[in-house]
C-alpha cells in the first residue's frame, strides 16, 4: 500500500511539471509556421517583381540605374530562433546598346573567277595564204597558228547593297587586250570596264526593279548566263552576233514573279548552272552601238525577253524542272568599215530568239535559235547591207554531282550559224558548223577544269577571206574561283 502511494505521489508530481513544458512547444511550433508563411510571402513578391521586370526591358533600360532593394528571405535559425532576413539582388536585365548601322562602304563584297586556256589546233589550217580562211574563232582570239597558254578572263567584281533598296554591280576584266599599239601587235591583260549598273528597287518584296548603266542584254538565254557557269568553254555565234559582248548601255526594267524566284533559288541550292537572276519579263532601252562604243546614230534599241521555268513533277519526272521563253531585240547599227572609222548608214539589226531547256537531273538538254536581219559583208555588192541572221544550238549534258573526285558534267553541243559579225570590221560573213564534245570536273568549288574536243568548219570573220576552214581542236581551261 505504501508503495502504492509513492508511486501515484510521483506520476502526479511529473504531470504537474511537464504541462508548462508542452505549452510551451505549441507555441514555439506556432511561431516557426508564422515564419515559414512570411518567407514564402516574401519569395512570392520577389518572383512577381523579376517577372515584371523581365516584362518591361525597355522600361528597364530607359530608367536611371539604381541599387536593388533588398528582399529578405530564408536563412538558418539562430540559437535563439529568430528568422535572420538575407539580402538578394533583384535581377535586373541590362540593357543592350543599339546595333551600330553599318556605313554603305562596309555592306560591299569583292568576287571573281579567272580562266587560264590552253587551245591546239590538231588538223586543219593553222595558217594560210591571203584570201584564204583559216581556222579561227571569234569567241577566242587564242586559237591560232601558235596556240599554248592565254587568260581568256580575269574578272574582279564589286556589289553590294548601298541602301535597302538600292544595289551597286562593277566588274571589270583585267585580261582586255588593245591592238594596234606598235604595227599589227596588240598588247595584253589592261583593266576593260564590263558592267557598271545600279538596281533600284520598286517594292519591298524586290520583285521590280530598274537597272541603270552598263549591264548585259536579255536576248538569248546563253549570252545571260555568266561564263563562270557556262559548260562549253565559248557561247555559240549564231546566239552572241545579235549582241557581241553581250553588254550595252541603257536601262531595262526587270519584274520576277515570287513563283518563278522560289524555283530558281531551289536550283540554285541543288548546284544548277543558272543564267542568273535577270527576270522572268523584262522590257529595255540601249544606245544599241554595242558594249564600251560611243552612240553613232542617236537611236535607241528596244529589248523584251520573258522567261518561265516549269516543274515536270506531273509528268514522272520528280524535281525536275523545264524553262521555255523568247527574247526580241529592234535596233539600227553602224558597223565599222575599213577605209576607217565608223559606217554614215545605220543598218537594220532585228532578231528574235527562242530557248528551251530541261535542268539536268541527272540528263539535261538546252537549245536555242535565232532569226532576223543584221549587218552584212555582200561580196557581190562588195558593200555592207542588211540580210538574213539565223542559227542555233542543241546540247545535251549528264550531271553527276557526286563522285569521289567531286562532280563531273559530260557535254556535247551542235551549233550552226549563217549571217553577219557585226562587231568585225566591215561585218564579215560567218558560216558556222561545229560538233563539240567534253566534260567539266568540280573538285571543289573554288577549281572548275574543262577539256574539250571541236571538229570545226567554219569561215574566218575577215571578208577578204574566203571559203571555210576545216579541222579539229583540242581544248582545256582551269578557272579558279575567289
Amino acid at each position: 500500500m505504501a508503495g502504492n502511494r509513492a508511486f501515484r505521489a510521483a506520476l502526479a508530481a511529473s504531470v504537474f511539471v511537464s504541462v508548462p513544458q508542452v505549452a510551451e512547444a505549441a507555441e514555439d511550433q506556432d511561431a516557426k509556421i508564422a515564419d515559414l508563411q512570411r518567407q514564402v510571402d516574401e519569395l512570392k513578391a520577389m518572383v512577381k517583381a523579376m517577372q515584371a521586370a523581365q516584362a518591361t526591358p525597355q522600361m528597364a533600360a530607359a530608367a536611371p540605374a539604381a541599387a536593388p532593394a533588398p528582399v529578405a528571405a530564408a536563412s538558418p535559425q539562430t540559437g535563439n530562433g529568430a528568422a535572420q532576413p538575407a539580402v538578394l539582388a533583384a535581377a535586373t536585365p541590362e540593357a543592350k546598346p543599339a546595333p551600330k548601322k553599318k556605313a554603305w562602304h562596309e555592306k560591299l563584297m569583292i568576287r571573281g573567277y579567272t580562266q587560264l586556256r590552253m587551245n591546239e589546233i590538231i588538223s586543219g589550217p593553222k595558217s594560210a595564204p591571203a584570201g584564204i580562211s583559216r581556222l579561227r574563232s571569234v569567241q577566242d582570239s587564242g586559237i591560232n597558228e601558235n596556240g599554248n597558254f592565254s587568260l581568256r578572263r580575269a574578272r574582279l567584281v564589286v556589289q553590294g547593297d548601298i541602301s535597302d533598296r538600292v544595289s551597286l554591280y562593277m566588274q571589270g576584266d583585267l585580261a582586255a587586250a588593245v591592238s594596234n599599239q606598235s604595227g599589227t601587235e596588240s598588247r595584253q591583260h589592261f583593266f576593260q570596264m564590263r558592267d557598271a549598273y545600279a538596281d533600284v528597287y520598286l517594292d519591298k518584296a524586290k520583285t521590280l526593279k530598274v537597272r541603270l548603266g552598263q549591264s548585259k542584254v536579255p536576248y538569248g538565254w546563253e549570252n545571260l548566263q555568266s561564263s563562270s557557269n557556262r559548260l562549253p568553254l565559248d557561247r555559240t555565234d549564231a546566239i552572241n552576233a545579235p549582241v557581241p559582248g553581250e553588254r550595252d548601255l541603257g536601262v531595262v526594267l526587270y519584274y520576277t514573279p515570287p513563283k518563278v524566284q522560289k524555283i530558281w533559288d531551289e536550283l540554285s541550292h541543288d548546284g544548277q548552272k543558272l543564267f542568273g537572276n535577270y527576270g522572268a519579263f523584262a522590257i529595255a532601252a540601249y544606245n544599241g552601238q554595242g558594249i564600251n562604243r560611243v552612240e553613232r546614230n542617236g537611236g535607241l534599241m528596244t529589248v523584251a525577253m520573258a522567261t518561265m521555268p516549269f516543274r515536270l513533277d506531273g509528268i514522272g519526272l520528280d524535281g525536275q524542272v523545264a524553262e521555255f521563253g523568247v527574247t526580241a531585240m529592234r535596233n539600227q547599227f553602224r558597223p565599222e568599215v575599213r577605209s576607217g572609222g565608223v559606217s554614215t548608214i545605220s543598218y537594220d539589226d532585228n532578231h528574235v530568239n527562242f530557248h528551251g531547256m530541261i535542268y539536268p537531273k541527272p540528263f539535261g538538254i538546252q537549245a536555242e535559235w535565232t532569226f532576223g536581219t543584221a549587218p552584212q559583208w555582200d561580196r557581190t555588192l562588195g558593200a555592207i547591207r542588211s540580210q538574213r541572221a539565223t542559227g542555233g544550238y542543241v546540247m545535251g549534258m549528264y550531271r553527276i554531282p557526286e563522285t569521289p573526285i567531286g562532280q563531273l558534267i559530260p557535254f556535247a553541243r551542235w551549233q550552226k550559224y549563217r549571217g553577219g559579225w557585226k562587231s568585225a570590221i566591215n561585218a564579215p560573213r560567218l558560216e558556222v558548223d561545229e560538233y563539240e564534245v567534253g566534260v567539266e570536273w568540280l573538285p571543289m568549288k573554288e577549281l572548275e577544269v574543262t577539256l574539250n574536243y571541236a571538229n570545226v568548219n567554219r569561215s574566218e570573220a575577215d571578208e577578204r577571206r574566203t571559203g571555210r576552214a576545216k579541222g579539229d581542236l583540242i581544248r582545256a581551261q582551269i578557272q579558279w574561283n575567289y
